[in-house]
């Protein structure tokens, strides 16, 4: 589990330096070509782990897949250049739909896999990665037009400039600050799952994987279904407030 620990936190780590670093540059060259190279980015992750002779090559895995995880911002401006007012919401719904339904298949193909050899994962993910990387290849178009793009600037593009910019929009730093610790919540609990179930209740590879599944199951549903019919009779405010207060119950009942 200490292994496991360090291993989401260079992931981390890598993804908070490198996400302003990403959506710098796919302001200035487009969102297509950084969604490309994060797709073949985590394709070469999990084949290096798959490989992987000692821990070393983990990390080294690790710390690759979270430059190229960093995409994410990128993933979220190509949602917000395709979207009106009205079905921004909608739409960013969507990309948690989205997680949500790869929790749900994810762990339990991971599961099931996991049974032939802890290797085994790691090449299905790569190749799920690879056919990622062909489809948008051949089909994903670009969402930012060439007069709508501006130049590289080092003073956005790194965690600390990022941050300051956020002086600028002080009614958003309490909204910022909410999200920080949502976070650690979230990735405290997901880092130790798989090891604490296993320990405290002997859990195998293939009950994780259902119990992770569930969980995406609820998060795909919540995110891709309901927000569409919550979040415009009782506004953003409100969902906020009952989707976290919901999130605090389910954090002390796993307590």
């Amino acid at each position: 589990s200490q292994y496991g620990g360090w291993l989401s936190f260079v992931y981390a780590a890598m993804q908070f330096v490198f996400a302003s670093v990403l959506g710098g540059l796919s302001d200035k060259y487009g969102r297509r070509p950084i969604i490309l190279f994060s797709l073949l980015g985590f394709s070469i992750n999990f084949f290096i782990q798959a490989i992987a002779p000692t821990i070393f090559w983990l990390f080294v895995g690790r710390i690759f897949s979270g430059v190229t995880g960093a995409s994410i911002t990128t993933a979220s401006a190509y949602i917000a250049d395709i979207s009106t007012d009205e079905d921004r919401a909608k739409n960013f719904g969507m990309i948690g739909a989205a997680f949500g339904l790869g929790f749900i298949i994810g762990p339990v193909i991971g599961g099931v896999l996991g049974h032939y050899g802890a290797r085994v994962p790691f090449y299905a993910a790569s190749i799920l990665c690879l056919i990622n990387f062909l489809y948008g290849w051949f089909i994903l178009p670009e969402s930012l037009d060439k007069e709508h793009r501006r130049k590289f600037d080092w003073k956005r593009a790194n965690p600390v400039g990022s941050l300051l910019q956020l002086r600028k929009y002080p009614q958003i730093l309490g909204l910022i600050a909410a999200l920080v610790f949502v976070y650690i919540a979230g990735h405290a609990v997901q880092t130790n799952w798989t090891f604490f179930t296993m320990y405290k209740f002997g859990w195998t590879e293939r009950m994780v994987g259902i119990s992770l599944g569930v969980s995406g199951f609820m998060a795909a549903l919540v995110q891709g279904y309901l927000i569409r019919i919550i979040q415009p009779k009782i506004g953003d405010a409100r969902s906020i407030f009952y989707g976290l207060t919901l999130y605090a119950i389910g954090m002390v009942l796993f307590a």
